[in-house]
C-alpha cells in the first residue's frame, strides 16, 4: 500500500469487498476513491424493474458500510449527464492518475465501457480493466480454427480442458482514502432514488422478509448451500416448491460473490466426499459446475453475438411470423390463461418477482408456443419484473426456448403444461398456494379443471369463464398453429435465398437453402498496441481488438452486418398493471429507448440442416447436436419437461 497512484475505483456489478480484482489491485498502490455511478437516461430499455432496484440499493448501502470500515467511504453519484462526465468530475476533483474497473460483458456495457476508455486514455488517465466476473474471458475460448461456438456442450468441454488460475485474491484489510474528496459533490443512498416512490418503498418492505442481499449475505447463502444443499441438488432441483436450488442469482448478478470463489467452494466439497466416500454426491456437484457454465456461456454469447438481445442466433428466424396480440400477451402476464401451472408460475413472478428456473421454462415455453408471443417481449418482461433478472442470462434462455438457438428446443416441440405440472407439482400443492380460485380442486383435477365433473367444481367453488379462465387456446389448435408458423418460415426463408441466387438452381444449392443459418464470428489477433490483460471489445474501426470474417468458401457463404446496439424500436407491449400495495413484488414499466451510438461487427453465417446434420467447414460443430437447457445460470434441466404434443411437422418447401 505504500504506491503514490491515486485511483479510482468504479464499481458497477461488482459488489464484494473480498475477491474484487479491481479494489485489490488500488489498495496495493496507494490511495483509493470506490465510485458507484447512477445514470438512469443511459440504462434505456434494461433500465432495472422495481424488485432489481430495491436489490441493488440495498447492496450499495451494504458495500458502502463495509468500504467505510475499511478507512474509505463509497462516494454514490447521481449522473443526470452521463457517466463518463461524472468519471471525468471525480478525476479532475481528485487528481486520479487511474480509473480500475471489472469487466461487463452485455452489449450496451461493451459500448459504453469502450468509450469511456478512449475518452480517459486520450487525456492521459490510465485505465485497467480486469476479469471479476468469470471464470474464462469469451475471448480465450475458441475452436482451433478461431470460431466462436455456438452450443453449449462443446464450449463447456472446451472450458474444461483448460487450464485456469482459480484461487481467489484476498480482500485488502484497509484502504488509504485519496485527498480531495470533499470537493466531488455525491448523493445519498436515498437521493439516488433507486426507490422511485412511497408505494415501491412499502411493497419493497416485504422484500427484506425473504431476501439479504450484499456481499457477506452472499457468502453466508454460499456457505450453507455448498454445507447442506448441494449434496441432494440433482434430486431437489426440479421440485418447484419450497427452497430446493441454490437461491445465488440475484447475488451473481451484482457481483456480491465471485464465481471463482464458488467453483472453488464446490470443487473443494466434492473432494471431501470422494475421500468419505460420498461418490453418489458428484452427480449433484456436476449439475451445479455445469449451472455454472451455463453462465458463463451466456456471456460469450453476448459477446460473441452482440445483436442477440433484440433477434435470433438462428438467421432463419428472421421470418418467423410471431403474433403481435396484446391481449394475449396481457393475458399470458396476468396469469389468466386458463392453465393453472402457467398461471401460478407468472402470478408468483408478478407477487414476488421470483419464480423457479423450472417454472420459467414452463411459463416461457407457452408464451411463444402456445401463444406465438415474441420472445423479445417475454424477455423484456422477465427483465421488468424479475428480482435476478440478467440480460445476458435471460437472453440466453429465451433464444433456447424459442428454438433460436443449434442447440435449443426444436422449432417444433410443444409441451402440455397439464402434463408439466403432473410431473413437476403432482400434488398441486404449488398451483393451489398461487391461485385461490382453484385452491380447494382435488389434486386429480387441479391440473385440467376443465375436464373436472360438474360437482367437482361446484364443490370447489369454481366456475369456469367467470372466476377462472378457460384455457385460452386449445391444444390442438396450438399445435396447428405452431407448424403453420414454422411451414410460414420455412417457406419464407427460402423465397429469399432463391432471390439470392439469381435463378441459379442446383442440388447443391437446396440442400443450402434448407438449412440453419449459423452466425459464425472469427477472433483476430490482439493489436500490439493494446494491453494484452485488458477487455477485446468488438469494433469495426482497426483499433485495439476486433472481429472480423475470414472468407467462406463456397455456394453457402453468407456475411452479415451486425450492430452491437440498433437504434431499433422495440414495441412497447410490456407495460405492467398496476398491483396492489400489499403485493411482494411487482414489475416496472420502463421506456424502450436505445442508446443511439452504436459500433459494427461482421459476423459470417454457415447452415445447418433442420433435421440436425449441419454443412459447412467449420470443425466444431458435430453432426448432430445435443439440445441442452439454457435457463437461468443457476438450474440446468436437459430432460424433456413434460409430454410433447407433436403431428408430422411440415417440411421447409
Amino acid at each position: 500500500m505504500g504506491g503514490s497512484e491515486r485511483t479510482i475505483v468504479w464499481f458497477r456489478r461488482d459488489l464484494r469487498i473480498d475477491d474484487n480484482p479491481a479494489l485489490a489491485a488500488a489498495a496495493r498502490d496507494g490511495s483509493v476513491l470506490p465510485v458507484f455511478i447512477w445514470c438512469p437516461a443511459e440504462e434505456g430499455r434494461f433500465y432495472p424493474g422495481r424488485c432489481s432496484r430495491w436489490w441493488l440499493k440495498e447492496s450499495l448501502a451494504h458495500l458502502g458500510r463495509s468500504l467505510e470500515s475499511l478507512g474509505c467511504p463509497l462516494l454514490l453519484i447521481r449522473a443526470e449527464e452521463s457517466t463518463l462526465a461524472a468519471l471525468l468530475q471525480c478525476v479532475h476533483s481528485i487528481g486520479a492518475t487511474r480509473v480500475v474497473y471489472n469487466r461487463l460483458y452485455d452489449p450496451i456495457s461493451l459500448v459504453r465501457d469502450d468509450k469511456i476508455k478512449n475518452e480517459l486514455l486520450g487525456l492521459g488517465i490510465s485505465m485497467q480493466s480486469f476479469n471479476g466476473d468469470l471464470l474464462y474471458e469469451p475471448w480465450e475460448v475458441y475452436d482451433e480454427n478461431g470460431h466462436a461456438f455456438t452450443t453449449f456442450n462443446m464450449y463447456w468441454e472446451k472450458c474444461m480442458g483448460l487450464p485456469t488460475e482459480i484461487s481467489p485474491s484476498l480482500a485488502p484489510w484497509r484502504l488509504v482514502p485519496v485527498p480531495g474528496i470533499e470537493n466531488i459533490h455525491g448523493s445519498s443512498i436515498d437521493n439516488l432514488a433507486l426507490e422511485s416512490s412511497k408505494a415501491e418503498e412499502s411493497s419493497n418492505a416485504l422484500l427484506s422478509r425473504a431476501w439479504s442481499p450484499g456481499w457477506h449475505n452472499a457468502e453466508k447463502t454460499l456457505e450453507d448451500f455448498v454445507c447442506h444443499g448441494l449434496v441432494d441438488y440433482s434430486k431437489d432441483r426440479m421440485k418447484v416448491a419450497g427452497t430446493t436450488t441454490s437461491l445465488l442469482s440475484p447475488y451473481f448478478h451484482y457481483g456480491e460473490v465471485s464465481i471463482r470463489k464458488v467453483y472453488q467452494l464446490v470443487r473443494m466439497q466434492q473432494i471431501k466426499w470422494e475421500n468419505e466416500g460420498q461418490s453418489e454426491a458428484g452427480e449433484s456437484v456436476n449439475l451445479f459446475l455445469r449451472s455454472i457454465g451455463l453462465r458463463e456461456y451466456s456471456r460469450y454469447m453476448c459477446f460473441n453475438f452482440p445483436f442477440t438481445h433484440e433477434r435470433s442466433l438462428l438467421g432463419n428466424l428472421k421470418h418467423y411470423p410471431w403474433r403481435v396480440d396484446e391481449d394475449r400477451f396481457k393475458s399470458w402476464r396476468q396469469g389468466m390463461t386458463g392453465y393453472p401451472l402457467v398461471d401460478a408460475g407468472m402470478r408468483e413472478l408478478w407477487a414476488t418477482g421470483w419464480t423457479h428456473n423450472r417454472i420459467r421454462v414452463i411459463v416461457s415455453s407457452f408464451a411463444v408456443k402456445f401463444l406465438l408471443i415474441p420472445w423479445t417481449w417475454g424477455m423484456k418482461y422477465f427483465w421488468d419484473v424479475l428480482l435476478d433478472a440478467d440480460i445476458e442470462s435471460d437472453i440466453l434462455g429465451w433464444q433456447y426456448i424459442s428454438g433460436s438457438l443449434p442447440d435449443g428446443h426444436e422449432l417444433g416441440r410443444l409441451d402440455n403444461p397439464e402434463v408439466q405440472g403432473q410431473k413437476y407439482d403432482p400434488d398441486g400443492e404449488y398451483v393451489r398456494t398461487w391461485i385461490p380460485e382453484l385452491a380447494r380442486m382435488p389434486a386429480e383435477w387441479v391440473h385440467h379443471p376443465w375436464d373436472a365433473p360438474n360437482s367437482i367444481l361446484e364443490v370447489a367453488g369454481v366456475e369456469l369463464g367467470l372466476n377462472y379462465p378457460m384455457p385460452i387456446v386449445e391444444l390442438h389448435t396450438a399445435r396447428e398453429c405452431l407448424d403453420d408458423a414454422i411451414s410460414t418460415m420455412w417457406q419464407l426463408d427460402t423465397a429469399e435465398k432463391l432471390a439470392e441466387l439469381d435463378g441459379e438452381v442446383v442440388e447443391d444449392n437446396l440442400s443450402h437453402i434448407k438449412s440453419f443459418d449459423i452466425p459464425r464470428v472469427v477472433l483476430k489477433e490482439l493489436s500490439p498496441s493494446a494491453p494484452h490483460c485488458d477487455q477485446k471489445v468488438p469494433i469495426a474501426d482497426g483499433r485495439n481488438h476486433e472481429l472480423r470474417p475470414k472468407e467462406l468458401n463456397g455456394s453457402n457463404k453468407q456475411t452479415i452486418s451486425i450492430d452491437v446496439i440498433r437504434a431499433s424500436k422495440m414495441e412497447d407491449t410490456g407495460s405492467i398493471a398496476n398491483s396492489p400495495v400489499s403485493r411482494k413484488r411487482s414489475g416496472s414499466s420502463c421506456a424502450f429507448d436505445v442508446p443511439s451510438f452504436s459500433s459494427s461487427v461482421e459476423v459470417q453465417s454457415q447452415n445447418q440442416h433442420p433435421g440436425g446434420a449441419f454443412v459447412g467447414s467449420s470443425r466444431y460443430i458435430s453432426q448432430k447436436t445435443e439440445r441442452n437447457c439454457a435457463g437461468k445460470a443457476e438450474d440446468d434441466d436437459s430432460a424433456d419437461s413434460g409430454t410433447s404434443i407433436s403431428r408430422p411437422s411440415k417440411k421447409p418447401a
